[in-house]
């Protein structure tokens, strides 16, 4: 496939300068939380308008022209912002599958981001979202064999909410699968949506896939997650995105 030459020659300061999307986007941060250490891992970078403006904000304004350079310019604004802050732990960042042309040429600027700040490459985890449409299943699998090669941590968010059902877990074999919110609402009251999570527990075993539950709310919600044996956290039950700031253990809740 050959590329348009403003693709080619996008460069990460061109993916900061906010010219190819006509507005800045900015990161919040929320923290992922090891349950058993009570520490933090990570944190997931969430996309931002120029003054502060929800994700929703931002999202109204990517169409077909401009989701290639969205998905550049999030991948180096959370690069750039996680260095800027003194992030040492894992940076994770969301990426829209059909707006990878190539997944070389789409890692070219994140690899320059990196390099340009200092952040170490190999604690990047790439998620991408359960809920967007995949039309082809084998360019996914190249584009998460492609990151995996590359010393990227590969993820599926949102598990359980959209196109997906177990064959892809068994496909793409991410390194880390997050459950989507709608399945831990109140999952110690409902039997069938505990059914559902013990067999993707059960299949991410068999994979070596680690399990991080997002969307955390309740104690009662953790506490039967955490009896399951999930490690991995992440929620308003401790902490809500913050944007361009590292939330630290002390400034959690729910740590106890």
């Amino acid at each position: 496939m050959e590329f348009p030459d403003r693709i080619k020659q996008q460069s990460c300061m061109d993916c900061l300068s906010g010219k190819a999307l006509g507005f800045d986007i900015r990161m919040a941060f929320q923290p992922i939380i090891n349950w058993q250490s009570r520490q933090i891992v990570g944190y997931e970078a969430l996309v931002r308008g120029p003054n502060g403006e929800g994700a929703g904000w931002v999202f109204e304004r990517i169409n077909d022209q401009n989701k290639y350079f969205f998905d550049q310019s999030c991948r180096v604004k959370a690069i750039e912002t996680a260095a800027k802050l003194g992030l040492d732990k894992m940076l994770s960042i969301n990426f829209m599958p059909n707006a990878v042309y190539n997944p070389e040429t789409c890692i070219r600027a994140t690899i320059e981001a990196a390099d340009m700040f200092g952040f170490d490459i190999h604690k990047i985890m790439f998620e991408v979202t359960e809920t967007e449409q995949i039309v082809d299943r084998a360019k996914l699998t190249r584009i998460f064999d492609s990151y995996a090669k590359r010393g990227f941590i590969t993820a599926i968010d949102d598990f359980g909410a959209g196109y997906a059902d177990l064959s892809w877990l068994d496909a793409l074999k991410p390194q880390v699968l997050k459950l989507d919110m709608a399945l831990i609402r109140d999952i110690e009251q409902f039997p069938a949506k505990q059914k559902v999570v013990q067999d993707i527990l059960q299949l991410c075993l068999e994979v070596n896939t680690q399990v991080l539950a997002e969307g955390i709310e309740s104690r009662a919600e953790l506490d039967y997650l955490a009896d399951l044996g999930i490690r991995f956290f992440q929620g308003y039950y401790f902490a809500k995105p913050q944007l361009e700031h590292l939330a630290k253990e002390t400034e959690l809740s729910g740590l106890d």
